[in-house]
């Protein structure tokens, strides 16, 4: 008998003979159930079962359970090399003709999807490739690891070769053998197999935590506000109170706010080191300077308790954060127009510096000299400080923090260090950050400081209230490794450092991660974190003058949104970003984020609100009807591409809790460039697109509360924005449907409950929700021969529907008889305020 903490044994209870029905290399061929996957696999190369290379783990006992249930199933990719290195490059093989799923690093910090058929179509910096495998109805995977100090990842080869980029970040880090440097996995379902390959990983590293064994911060249930796009570093105490007034006004009260990038202490090495700089703007001006304290800066520090609503309130002009930021990017695009003209010969550079001149000196004038601080009261809720490892502060308050220090300037060890980044790097999108950051160098603590320093600020910041914070950035750790261990060693010593903090100031799982989408940051930092970005920032401008104007960015950060929830979904529960209510392509990112399964903020200006479109994605308590799981691509979707193929209509799946929820949107317009190494506009796949939704789309299996629902005859389908009830079951024609560019389609799916002897009902939820399905709380059906009921607890106030194939005989609302309407086409519908003194429950009740 194994011994429930006997994890060892537990695992190497495994059957050789069945090891070898999965995966076998031989004579250079590497294959899955007899199928070869790839092909002129080098002799250097050799695989290992699961079993073999597993040791032990403090993974809890139904996780090794599961893993060890599922362990023929995996396994190691290895190789050998004569001479070390710190970094090793080496073919796995080749393929051709094979579709793929990738996951590829386009910039230091951020991923996203790429499909093809052949290694030579990877891209660099892969994280990750599904592959296709009919011929054995199943998915194989393959994720480049750590092992040892080494961190990996795939690169293109020649003739459809794949690449493995072994590297440790440290020319005084060498190795020439690794035996565990990618995993290997098979699984007949696409989205098993991203759960099976992740839990094999936790259990092998013991280096990070699935998602299931952690808590998510409480905002993820939550309507917030985010000052970036509001005002970018310009960020005050008046107009952060100006601002989460006017959403208490108009109805849609935040229960977060993140104080983004402007409220901590920074200034550049000319500048004096004991004050704040001056007239920031934009995010790409503060990439040279560091911390010179470790608190907030003088803006924030000055300011009085209740200041704002006293006799004498300090004046705010909301126009101001705007013109100041319009200047600002019109002087970066003078910038820009200057390097592109050095980088094309251009000799006589005075008509640029004089431009760039006078916008800086039109900028200062702009700010108008000091401005007075003050300190503004926050209505009950969270909030999240931001900054630049970046931490951003959650009432929940929460910051984003800056990781970078001057030395001297406290009491840590800190250096100026060179930054040195990947070859790997060298693939991927120019990024101004990046350029910024190379230029200056990395104010780096020295990583056995690392926790002194998390904690010096966040115990700051946890006396003063704030309840969290988001991280940024943090991905620059790479670039300043070589003196410290290698990447993997220097990243272990600061997520240590952070984890402890989180552990001591925020619960254990009080922080936002962001720009952080590298298989580093997933193996090696996530014990604690529990939540974190899955896509890029949202882009309210177009900052490459691309004629789609804003257009054609939007639909990219959906792409990149759902299919990095996919992997990183594992880990952390994906974060799909800010939007702005506002904004050209506002209803766009709603309908996404109405059904991700994540938290719901936006980053309006200060008066910059569509209230109407808010208030169908919150609550008046300023909680949101979200999804109970997170919302992935569907399996027509996995190897195609729904940025520029011409063809593809995104589609995401979730669950509610009594039904299931597509999306349908138009991302078609935009998307990555290999030979431009950058994402731009696709103008002529800006169409109208055509596709189909059944009932199949949506995993039911994926879910042991939605598996049930899986089992119904009959579904009634509800579209929100078309306003329509539709009947589907398994067995019928999919529905058709046509999506205008950057629109969208949400269909609700709900099992019909068959009632008596002929009564057909479905709760559809209050349709002035973009998730209207996810406002219904509890579902009780009773059916006697005395009475046949319908029992449902709706949160939200508004238009309810349900269908119905009968009219009922009564209907009841919170007790009291009330009337309803009943067409003959089945929509049952009855209109109700929203419930103040029950929390927002109300309590409906239709008799047969």
């Amino acid at each position: 008998m194994v011994r429930p903490n006997d994890s060892s044994s537990l695992l190497r209870i495994c059957n050789q003979e069945n090891l070898d029905k999965y995966f076998e290399l031989l004579e250079g061929k590497f294959s899955v159930k007899g199928f070869p996957l790839l092909s002129e696999v080098p002799s250097n190369v050799f695989f290992s079962p699961f079993s073999s290379i597993y040791k032990s783990s403090d993974a809890p006992l139904a996780l090794l359970q599961r893993v060890q249930a599922l362990s023929q199933k995996g396994g190691f990719l290895g190789f050998h090399k004569e001479a070390p290195s710190d970094r090793l490059m080496n073919s796995l093989g080749k393929f051709t003709g094979r579709e793929f799923l990738s996951i590829f690093r386009f910039k230091t910090w951020w991923s996203t999807m790429w499909t093809g058929c052949s290694g030579s179509d990877l891209q660099m910096e892969t994280q990750w490739v599904l592959f296709n495998v009919p011929e054995i109805k199943s998915y194989v995977i393959i994720i480049p690891v750590i092992d040892g100090s080494f961190r990996s990842a795939f690169h293109p080869g020649t003739d459809g070769h794949v690449m493995i980029c072994a590297e440790s970040g440290s020319t005084k880090v060498t190795a020439s053998s690794f035996d565990a440097i990618a995993y290997v996995q098979v699984s007949e379902n696409p989205y098993n197999i991203m759960k099976e390959a992740y839990s094999a990983l936790r259990v092998h590293l013991n280096t990070f935590k699935l998602l299931e064994e952690k808590t998510v911060p409480s905002l993820v249930d939550k309507f917030g506000w985010c000052t970036w796009d509001a005002f970018y570093l310009t960020v005050e105490p008046a107009g952060v109170w100006h601002g989460v007034n006017d959403f208490v006004e108009g109805g849609v009260a935040p229960r977060f706010l993140i104080i983004d990038d402007g409220w901590q202490s920074i200034n550049t090495d000319d500048e004096n080191p004991n004050e704040d700089a001056k007239n920031l703007v934009l995010g790409g001006t503060q990439m040279t300077a560091r911390l010179h304290r470790l608190d907030d800066c003088e803006k924030f520090r000055k300011y009085k308790g209740g200041s704002m609503l006293g006799p004498d309130p300090p004046s705010f002009d909301p126009k101001k954060p705007n013109m100041l930021i319009s200047k600002a990017i019109e002087l970066e695009h003078a910038e820009k127009d200057r390097d592109k003209a050095i980088q094309s010969g251009v000799t006589d550079l005075s008509p640029f510096e004089a431009k760039i001149q006078k916008l800086k000196q039109e900028l200062d004038t702009s700010f108008g000299g000091e401005e007075k601080t003050v300190q503004s009261q926050i209505v009950d809720g969270e909030v999240v400080l931001e900054g630049f490892d970046e931490v951003e502060m959650a009432h929940e308050l929460a910051p984003r923090e800056f990781e970078w220090t001057k030395p001297g300037s406290t009491n840590l060890n800190s250096k100026i260090i060179s930054c040195k980044l990947s070859p790997g790097l060298d693939g991927t999108m120019t990024d101004l950050a990046v350029v910024k950051i190379v230029e200056g160098g990395i104010g780096l603590v020295h990583p056995d400081q690392a926790g002194d320093f998390y904690d010096s600020m966040h115990s700051y910041l946890a006396n003063a209230g704030i309840t969290g914070v988001k991280v940024d950035v943090i991905h620059s750790l790479e670039y300043v490794s070589e003196n410290y261990g290698g990447r993997v060693e220097l990243a272990k010593g600061y997520y240590k450092g952070l984890s402890d903090s989180l552990s001591k100031n925020f619960k254990g799982s009080g922080l936002i991660s962001s720009m952080q989408q590298c298989n580093d940051f997933f193996f090696l930092g996530t014990k604690q974190i529990s939540m974190g970005r899955v896509g890029d920032d949202f882009w309210f401008q177009d900052p490459n003058g691309d004629p789609m104007g804003v257009y054609w960015l939007q639909g990219v950060h959906m792409i990149h949104c759902a299919y990095n929830s996919m992997w990183m979904g594992q880990i952390i529960k994906p974060d799909w970003d800010m939007f702005q209510s506002d904004h050209l392509c506002a209803k766009f990112h709603a309908g996404s984020r109405a059904i991700c399964g994540g938290p719901v903020y936006v980053s309006d200006s200060v008066g910059g609100h569509d209230f109407g479109l808010l208030k169908k994605l919150v609550h008046p308590d300023g909680t949101i009807p979200k999804c109970q799981d997170s919302a992935l691509p569907t399996r027509d979707c996995l190897f195609r591409n729904p940025l520029f193929d011409k063809k593809t209509i995104l589609k995401i799946w979730n669950f509610n809790k009594y039904g299931g929820v597509i999306g349908a949107f138009n991302c078609q317009g935009a998307g990555w460039d290999p030979k431009e190494q950058r994402i731009r506009g696709y103008s002529e796949c800006y169409t109208l697109m055509s596709g189909s939704v059944h009932v199949t789309d949506i995993e039911w299996d994926q879910k042991k509360e939605a598996a049930q629902m899986r089992e119904a005859e009959e579904f009634i389908v509800y579209l929100t924005q078309a306003e329509e009830l539709l009947h589907a079951s398994p067995k019928s024609e999919a529905i058709q449907i046509t999506v205008q560019p950057s629109s969208f389609e949400i269909f609700s799916f709900v099992p019909i409950k068959k009632l008596g002897t002929s009564i057909h009902f479905a709760p559809i939820g209050l349709t002035n929700m973009f998730n209207s399905g996810g406002t219904i709380q509890e579902l009780e059906y009773f059916d006697s021969e005395a009475e046949t009921r319908v029992k449902i607890e709706v949160k939200g106030g508004g238009d309810f529907l349900s269908y119905s194939n009968a009219s009922p005989k009564k209907g009841f609302l919170n007790g009291a008889e009330v009337a309803f309407h009943w067409l003959d086409n089945g929509k049952l519908t009855l209109n109700f305020p929203w419930n103040e003194t029950a929390g927002g429950i109300s309590h409906v009740v239709f008799l047969f």
